[in-house]
C-alpha cells in the first residue's frame, strides 16, 4: 500500500496564534476523515475571525491539545524557525514471528504536513494604557490587522485544499471498521532538524511504498 501525501501551504504567524491555527487545520482534518457517528460542532478561533467544525469528541480535542501544548514549548526554546507537524493515518497488524515476539506493523497510508513559519512579533513603544492592542499605535495597529487578515485569507486557502485533498483522494483508503481512523501526530522534539523532524524517523515515515515496522 503506498502512502499518499498532502503538503499544505506554509502559513507565517506569531506564537499566540498557534493554537488556534493547528486546531483549526488538525480537527478539520479530522472531521474530513471520520467514518464514526459524531455530533459536530461549530468552534470559533479565539484571535482569528475563522468557524471550523470538530468531530466532537473530547478525547480526540485532549489529545489535539496536548501535541499542540508540546509544539508550542518548542516553539518557545527555537524562535524565528520553519517546522512541520505531521498528522498520519495508518493501520497496524500484529504479528507473531516467534513463540515469545509480538511485532506491531504500522503501514502509513495518509500524511499531511502543516507547514508553519512562526516568527517573532515586532516590538511597539507602550503607552501609559495597560489595555493589548490599545498599546500600539495607529500605524502599528493596522500593520496588525493586514497581517493577521492575510493569515486568515491564508488559513481558509488551507481548509479549502484539505476539503478538495479529502474529497478527491478517497481510493487509498483501507476498508477497516466505523471508528476513528488510527493515526499519530508528530511534532519536532528538542534533537530535531531545521524543519523539526528527527532525520531517521523522516526517512522512515516518508518510505511510502514499504511500511516499517516497530
Amino acid at each position: 500500500m503506498n502512502c499518499v501525501t498532502c503538503q499544505l501551504k506554509e502559513l507565517e504567524l506569531e506564537l499566540t496564534e498557534i493554537r488556534d491555527v493547528l486546531r483549526c487545520i488538525l480537527h478539520t482534518i479530522f472531521f474530513h476523515r471520520t467514518l464514526s457517528l459524531v455530533r459536530p460542532k461549530d468552534v470559533d478561533c479565539d484571535f482569528l475571525e475563522i468557524t471550523y467544525v470538530q468531530c466532537g469528541l473530547p478525547e480526540l480535542e485532549k489529545e489535539v491539545d496536548e501535541k499542540i501544548d508540546l509544539f508550542i514549548a518548542w516553539v518557545e526554546k527555537h524562535p524565528n524557525r520553519r517546522s512541520q507537524v505531521c498528522l498520519s493515518f495508518l493501520d497496524e497488524k500484529h504479528k507473531h514471528p516467534g513463540w515469545f515476539v509480538n511485532k506491531t506493523e504500522r503501514i502509513y497510508w495518509e500524511q499531511w504536513f502543516i507547514s508553519l513559519h512562526v516568527m517573532s512579533p515586532k516590538r511597539y513603544s507602550k503607552s501609559n494604557s495597560s489595555k493589548g492592542l490599545s498599546n500600539i499605535g495607529g500605524d502599528a495597529l493596522e500593520e496588525t490587522s493586514l497581517r493577521r487578515a492575510a493569515l486568515e485569507s491564508s488559513i481558509n486557502e488551507v481548509l479549502f485544499q484539505i476539503i478538495n485533498f479529502a474529497n478527491e483522494k478517497k481510493d487509498h483508503i483501507p476498508a477497516i471498521p466505523d471508528r476513528i481512523f488510527n493515526h499519530e501526530i508528530m511534532i519536532p522534539s528538542s534533537s530535531d532538524s531545521v524543519f523539526g523532524w528527527n532525520t531517521d524517523a523522516f526517512r522512515r515515515v516518508l518510505n511510502s511504498g514499504h511500511p516499517y515496522s516497530l
